[in-house]
């Protein structure tokens, strides 16, 4: 499937270790690793980044970006610290449920709003802030624009939505936010929308497909 995406104009890959977010534990670094190796664009990666450690040993397998959520919530001077030791390779992931702070694989909510878990970070040396809506994330009915809207109000860090993208339209309204850019999941693999639609309502370009 990445050869796939990416033959069909990716430039970018986001990669979610499901189980890792849940116990911390990396049961599909195999297939990450599978990943890198077949492609040649950056990826990025989040679930169960919660040390230094796995920080290092994914930047030295080639991930481009690395998604710190849970780990933000509960130590955020952790994540300042390895900001400023890694600038620009990691990504502030906050998942949100109504407006507050979801960890542990949305296993957990908490009473931290999610602007302001944001707005901890606003002047660290991050990539961006990936904001998901948990209610609208696979279900196919369009993205919370407005939450959205106010995420990027919230903090001067490019932020990139998450959550409900079903259709170009959902992808032209967060690009006249404007947003950094959304992750499209569900609605490519069901083919309500297409790569190339997608990155054209984006105001981009993808070259044809070459397979």
């Amino acid at each position: 499937m990445a050869r796939h995406w990416v033959s069909h104009g990716a430039r970018r890959l986001h990669l979610v270790d499901l189980d890792a977010a849940r116990d911390g534990q990396g049961a599909n670094a195999g297939a990450v690793r599978a990943i890198l190796a077949a492609v040649n664009v950056p990826c990025q990666l989040g679930g169960g980044i919660r040390d230094e450690a796995t920080i290092q040993r994914w930047l030295d397998a080639g991930v481009a970006r690395l998604v710190v959520g849970t780990k933000a919530v509960k130590e955020p001077q952790w994540l300042r610290d390895m900001a400023r030791r890694y600038p620009a390779r990691l990504v502030l992931g906050i998942d949100a449920r109504d407006g507050w702070v979801a960890t542990d694989g949305w296993l957990q909510t908490s009473r931290l709003a999610a602007t302001d878990l944001a707005r901890q970070f606003a002047e660290e040396p991050l990539a961006a802030v990936v904001y998901t809506d948990i209610a609208t994330d696979g279900m196919m009915a369009g993205p919370n624009v407005a939450a959205m809207a106010e995420m990027q109000r919230a903090v001067p860090l490019p932020v990139v939505a998450s959550g409900g993208v079903a259709s170009a339209g959902d992808v032209a309204r967060l690009a006249g936010v404007p947003m950094a850019g959304c992750i499209i999941g569900r609605a490519l693999y069901e083919g309500a929308l297409t790569l190339p639609d997608a990155l054209a309502a984006a105001g981009e370009t993808a070259p044809g497909p070459a397979g």
